[in-house]
This record gives C-alpha cells, sequence and structure tokens, in this order.
C-alpha cells in the first residue's frame, strides 16, 4: 500500500470539535426575526447567471492527489448519514450506526495521517421511530456525541395535520433526537402565503425545544428559483438552524443552481442580522465528485467558517461509498472491488 501522509489545516476545526464533543458553533443558534414581508417580496434571482455559476463549479472546480484526499475527508465528516427506507429495522439502523462511527477503513485512515482523529460522520438520520434504535446503539457504541437527526413533519409530503406534526416532533426529540429535520408547507409557498409558512415554521421550532432544527424546501417543488430564494429568508427569519434543499423524493433534488441562490440567501441573512445559517444539500448526491462541487460552493459562496458539520452537511445514504472507494484509490493507486468494504 502506498502511504499518503497526510496533515491538512483543512480538517482541523472539525477534528477540534469532534475531540470536544461538538461543542463549538452548535452553541450559538438562529433565533430567528419577525417576518419581514418587504424584504421578501423584494427578492429578484438572474436565472441565466446562476445557472453559468454552477456549471463553472461543477467543471471548473476540480481538486486532485492529496487535496482530494483533504477535500474527500471534509466532505465524510459532514455526511447525515441516512437510512429513511419503509424496510428499516432495528438491525439496519444499527448497523449504520456502527459505519457513522466508523466510516473508513482504519489502515486507509493510518495511510493517509487521520488514525488519531477520531473522524466520523456529521449525524445519522432516520425516521421519527427509529430514533430510540439509533441513540441507544451509538450510545452502546460510545459515540453518543454523534447527534441522531430524524425528519418529522408529515415526511415527505407534509400532508398531515398540523397538530400531528407537532406531535411528532416531540416524540422524536424525546427519543433523544439532538436535530429535525421538518418540511415546509408547500401549497403555502406556492400560494405565496408567507405568513402561513412563517408561523408553521415557528411553531416546529418551538416543538424541538434544544434539538436543531432543519428547514427543508423541498426545492423540485417550488417552481422558480425565486420562490426558493423566499422560501429560503422566511425559513431563517421563522429561526431554522439550516435550510436544506430536497427530502430525496422529488422528481429534481439538490442541484448546484438552488443551493446557489440557498447559500445567497444564508449570506445575505447573515450580513442582515448577524446570524449564521447552515445549509444541507440532500438527494442525488451519490458520488465523490459530487460533493467536491458543493463544498466548493461553500468555501467561495460563505467561506471557511461553513466548512464544518456544524454549518455544512450532506444528505446521502450511497456519497460514503464512493469517497471511500476514491480514497482507497487515491491511497493504492487501485479501485476496490466491493467485497473489499464492509459497507457499500
Amino acid at each position: 500500500m502506498v502511504l499518503v501522509l497526510l496533515r491538512v489545516s483543512f480538517l482541523e476545526n472539525v477534528c477540534k470539535s469532534r475531540r470536544h464533543g461538538r461543542q463549538s458553533k452548535m452553541a450559538a443558534r438562529n433565533p430567528g426575526t419577525e417576518l419581514d414581508l418587504e424584504w421578501v417580496e423584494s427578492v429578484r434571482v438572474n436565472k441565466p447567471a446562476c445557472f453559468r455559476r454552477a456549471e463553472e463549479l461543477k467543471v471548473r472546480r476540480g481538486v486532485k492527489k492529496n487535496t482530494q484526499i483533504a477535500w474527500l475527508l471534509k466532505a465524510m465528516t459532514c455526511i447525515d448519514l441516512t437510512t429513511l427506507s419503509g424496510d428499516d429495522t432495528e438491525t439496519n439502523v444499527g448497523r449504520l450506526c456502527f459505519k457513522a462511527k466508523q466510516p473508513m477503513r482504519p489502515d486507509l485512515l493510518e495511510a493517509v495521517g487521520m488514525q488519531d482523529r477520531g473522524l466520523t460522520v456529521g449525524a445519522v438520520c432516520v425516521y421519527p421511530a427509529r430514533v430510540a434504535d439509533a441513540v441507544q446503539t451509538l450510545k452502546a457504541l460510545g459515540a453518543s456525541h454523534i447527534p441522531v437527526a430524524s425528519v418529522a413533519t408529515g415526511f415527505p409530503a407534509g400532508q398531515t395535520h398540523f397538530k400531528t406534526r407537532l406531535a411528532e416532533i416531540k416524540m422524536a426529540v424525546e427519543d433523544g433526537a439532538r436535530e429535525i429535520d421538518i418540511v415546509i408547507n408547500r401549497a403555502y409557498a406556492l400560494a405565496g402565503n408567507w405568513k402561513g409558512v412563517y408561523e408553521e415554521v415557528r411553531a416546529f421550532r418551538e416543538a424541538c425545544g434544544p434539538a436543531h432544527m432543519k428547514t427543508i424546501l423541498a426545492t423540485g417543488e417550488l417552481g422558480s428559483l425565486v420562490t426558493v430564494y423566499k422560501a429560503s429568508l422566511v425559513a431563517m427569519m421563522a429561526g431554522s438552524d439550516f435550510i436544506k434543499t430536497s427530502t430525496g423524493k422529488e422528481g429534481v433534488n439538490a442541484i448546484l443552481p438552488v443551493g446557489l441562490v440557498m447559500v445567497r440567501a444564508i449570506r445575505e441573512y447573515h450580513k442582515k442580522t448577524g446570524y449564521r445559517v447552515g445549509f444541507k444539500p440532500a438527494g442525488g448526491i451519490r458520488t465523490a465528485k459530487d460533493s467536491c462541487a458543493w463544498l466548493a460552493l461553500m468555501k467561495e459562496e460563505l467561506g471557511n467558517d461553513w466548512l464544518t458539520p456544524d454549518l455544512f452537511r450532506l444528505g446521502a445514504s450511497s456519497l460514503l461509498g464512493d469517497i471511500e472507494r476514491q480514497i482507497f484509490h487515491g491511497v493504492t493507486g487501485r479501485y476496490a472491488a466491493a467485497h473489499e468494504f464492509a459497507m457499500a
């Protein structure tokens, strides 16, 4: 095996937060603001410019060799390792938790000089009914510092009764979820009822209590980039700790033009209020190359302060397998067979 010793400052901030139980930026939450409809209605988006910029990020921001390994390790630490299937069981959720604690083969981490950094994924994300299983497994593994995230509020459609959506959040938090991924009312957003969106998300934030709230905009169902920008602002005004592109169940999920609009809304919100809000693209992110494009977006549009799992997550189920394969290739010079990894 070719040894590639890698001590990269790009990873230092996240490694530090891991060693100290994730107590860095997670302590500073977005409290939200009053709903400012004048601000919301003033939004304009240059669609052709957005698509040109997105294409530039995808095509021209390639990273190679040791730098690529560093970026892929960074992406690994920002993954919300997810299972949202109808056949989820205690067993496969437990298996996911094992992978969350040890996301990379130990020999690969040793080869790149990261064996003593305690690198894990950003969180484990499951349905509310599986939260207790994930919490118990992580505790048994000595990995309680890895947060359990739960989708809630009638995920993915959000078409259940409002009281039911609130109750689902509270039960997930009671079972140990430290992060809640909620979905907005798309009917309100499509009708321009921003007061309705704001009031629901604000109520969800209150129901989350100490748990951080990620607000899923379901951008593939919002119809335009202008609506995406407006929904982003309203969600942040309502107190979202993160805004998230998709449920992963829409026809179009995380794409760079939509991500660009959302992170620029985050930048504008931070400039006006001083509050940092995180960003989570989710759905359709499967390759290591995809993850590097999203990292480039964050680095160039929001800066290094957002390049930690406290402010950036990648919602994915299969991405980790490709990252591990690419790092294996960088270390050994060959691509691995499927049986050489514990979990694809």
